[in-house]
């Protein structure tokens, strides 16, 4: 038992290895991937699992604005890879998926605090629908900060994978052109509902007339990927996410990446015991 511990862990010690000499070429690579981060609600009352506490994002928008990061737009950074122009230093995208309420009573003056950017991916049906989201008021106020940016997130969060044809169209195209009428401007970007996506859905949101679309997957978005499947980088966990876990997932995403992918794997299949030898952060 011992002995196939121990050679347990030196095959760990050699996949982790490998996937840190992966990882840092990515985060090296002359391309400039971007670490996109993706909330959802911030807030001092809810203890789920798609928050995070007022004060702990207070400290990593400060962290952000005190080491040199500059925050972006998932067009600029599209505009730059397809112009070939560089993109600024350490440039970073924030994104919140949904539109809740909070977003403009909390995360808004805090991005206003230390002059960052932001991008909102919206459910257009829930804006000035449903109490604890967004009023028009409250996104046209934002976007006349010029530090906000608006996106869709569909007509009504639906899975698209159990949708029509006719009604996963109806969400796509739609909810873009609601928000385009509504905000005057273009509306490029997805972010996919419950992260689900397919080759026959990423062909009808390039039909549909979008850019590019963000998934959930835990990656920095590269260049050289498909722009239909921008990976993110998540930033929630209410009280568990520490600053420095922070620090990690912006800085090492590429590395931790494929642990957290192998961790949820062994998890899924019942390995517990081998599934703590895997470091995520």
């Amino acid at each position: 038992m011992i002995i196939w511990i121990k050679r347990l862990a030196i095959i760990m010690l050699v996949i982790c290895a490998a996937l840190f000499g992966i990882g840092f070429y990515i985060m090296h690579k002359p391309n400039q991937p971007v670490p996109v981060l993706n909330y959802h609600q911030i807030n001092d009352r809810d203890e789920n699992a798609l928050t995070v506490h007022t004060d702990q994002f207070d400290s990593q928008m400060k962290y952000l604005a005190d080491n040199g990061y500059h925050t972006i737009t998932p067009d600029e950074m599209v505009s730059a890879w397809e112009s070939g122009t560089p993109l600024p230093e350490k440039p970073v995208i924030i994104t919140f998926d949904d539109g809740y309420a909070d977003n403009y009573r909390y995360a808004y003056p805090i991005l206003q605090k230390y002059n960052l950017k932001g991008t909102i991916f919206l459910v257009s049906d829930f804006i000035s629908t449903y109490p604890n989201y967004l009023t028009w008021a409250q996104i046209l106020e934002m976007q006349e900060s010029g530090l906000m940016n608006f996106e869709s997130h569909t007509l009504s969060h639906a899975q698209l994978d159990t949708t029509s044809p006719e009604e996963t169209w109806n969400q796509l195209y739609n909810s873009k052109k609601a928000l385009e009428w509504y905000l005057k401007t273009d509306v490029n970007f997805l972010a996919y509902p419950c992260g689900f996506y397919d080759e026959e859905l990423q062909s009808k949101v390039k039909e549909a007339g979008y850019k590019g679309a963000f998934t959930v997957n835990f990656g920095f978005a590269d260049k050289d990927a498909n722009r239909y499947l921008l990976d993110r980088v998540p930033i929630f966990g209410c009280t568990n996410h520490t600053l420095m876990r922070f620090k990690m997932r912006l800085q090492y995403a590429p590395i931790f990446a494929p642990l957290a992918q192998i961790h949820k794997q062994l998890l899924d299949n019942n390995h517990t015991f081998i599934a703590k030898f895997i470091p995520t952060p």
